[in-house]
């Protein structure tokens, strides 16, 4: 603003027009990242889940344990406490952990386990234990924490066979998140594909398209998952496993997507850009690359996260039926077949810590879900 004199008189006008925000000269990714970034739930959301996959990547390292690792004399043992205060009161420095040693129940003579407050174990960072190969590239002992020996450090407790229930967990997400990972990204690609020709070319093809669909969404997801589980042929390495897992995860996700991109592709090929370049001489998979695909690609990538929570809940559950990965794999499913057993959650809750897991990992990514539908409505400001 500058003030003008005007016929002997002060007026105020403005010499130019106020400079325009950003936010109106940004491509759509770019909108979406700024509607993203006001979106609280979402950034919390996508920080957990940051956390869990990074745990998940260096999963070896962080567990204290191995996935082979047990120990007779610590059967069902409870979660120890992390203390920093000794039992004559006095602060410590360092953290530590109480021995623990069996006992029995006066009245119900029920193993059990009490903490020696007089045996302390110091807990330390980058301890040496058993031997892995760090992201497949070296072998190395170092764990991210632990105890020396002859101490051992359960703060989720232990399972049936003594084995670390923390570090069974943090190394089950390896399989449990990656799984839908990778069978999403599968479904992504055929749903996409499929869905976008016959939503293109319409005629005999979307009606052909359309009844394979139909069959395959018409049977129930249990015995479908129970069909194709009972096809693997039994004893079959992890790898071989895990690949059949995903296998049939992106069999039977690729459907409802390929509905959405069939429904997108019919209302978008009779724009006038569309004609203006199939009469321009463009090839179909230009057009469908070039200019039908950027129209909705950020909601089919919501679309993409909205599915993930649906297999991560479908491993979990086929793993704790039996029918998905089995030992001496782990996922969170299979660690949570040992509460299948009501006297194992009565006497031992701390077996239901997986499916706090499973609930905050659904919960994150159906957050982050709602947080992108949000910033890719074109029509919210």
């Amino acid at each position: 603003m500058k003030t003008i004199p005007i016929f002997g008189r002060q007026k105020i006008t403005p010499i130019k027009p106020a400079i325009a925000n950003d936010v109106y000269y940004s491509s759509q990714w770019r909108l979406m990242y700024l509607r993203l970034k006001k979106h609280k739930l979402a950034r919390i959301s996508l920080f957990i889940l940051s956390m869990l996959y990074l745990a998940a990547i260096f999963a070896q390292f962080i567990a204290p344990y191995g996935l082979q690792s047990y120990d007779s004399k610590y059967v069902n043992a409870p979660p120890v406490k992390v203390s920093f205060i000794d039992a004559d009161g006095k602060f410590q420095f360092r953290p530590f952990v109480s021995e623990l040693k069996s006992a029995r129940d006066p009245v119900t003579l029920r193993k059990m386990f009490v903490q020696d407050d007089k045996v302390r174990h110091a807990v330390r960072f980058f301890v040496q234990g058993e031997t892995y190969q760090f992201l497949g590239l070296f072998s190395t002992n170092i764990h991210l924490f632990g105890v020396d020996e002859p101490g051992r450090l359960f703060l989720f407790g232990t399972d049936g066979m003594g084995r670390d229930l923390l570090s069974r967990i943090v190394l089950g997400s390896q399989i449990s998140l990656s799984i839908p990972l990778i069978g999403v990204a599968i479904s992504f690609v055929l749903g996409l594909l499929i869905g976008g020709v016959s939503g293109y070319f319409g005629g005999w093809i979307d009606s052909v398209i359309q009844r394979v669909i139909e069959i395959i969404r018409s049977f129930p997801t249990l015995p479908l998952w129970m069909a194709l589980s009972a096809a693997i042929p039994p004893r079959i390495p992890v790898v071989t496993m895990y690949i059949y897992i995903v296998i049939i995860f992106a069999f039977i996700g690729w459907t409802e997507l390929a509905r959405v991109a069939r429904g997108k592709f019919i209302s978008l090929k009779n724009e006038e850009y569309v004609l203006a370049a199939k009469i321009a001489g463009v090839s179909d998979a230009k057009i469908i690359l070039k200019h039908l695909l950027p129209g909705f690609i950020s909601y089919l990538v919501v679309a993409t996260t909205l599915a993930i929570p649906s297999m991560i809940l479908g491993e979990t559950a086929m793993s704790f039926l039996g029918l998905g990965i089995r030992s001496p794999a782990t996922s969170w499913g299979v660690l949570l077949q040992e509460a299948q057993q009501i006297e194992n959650i009565a006497l031992y809750p701390w077996k239901l810590i997986p499916l706090g897991f499973v609930i905050i990992t659904v919960l994150t990514f159906n957050f982050l879900g709602d947080g992108l539908r949000d910033a890719a409505d074109p029509y919210k400001r």
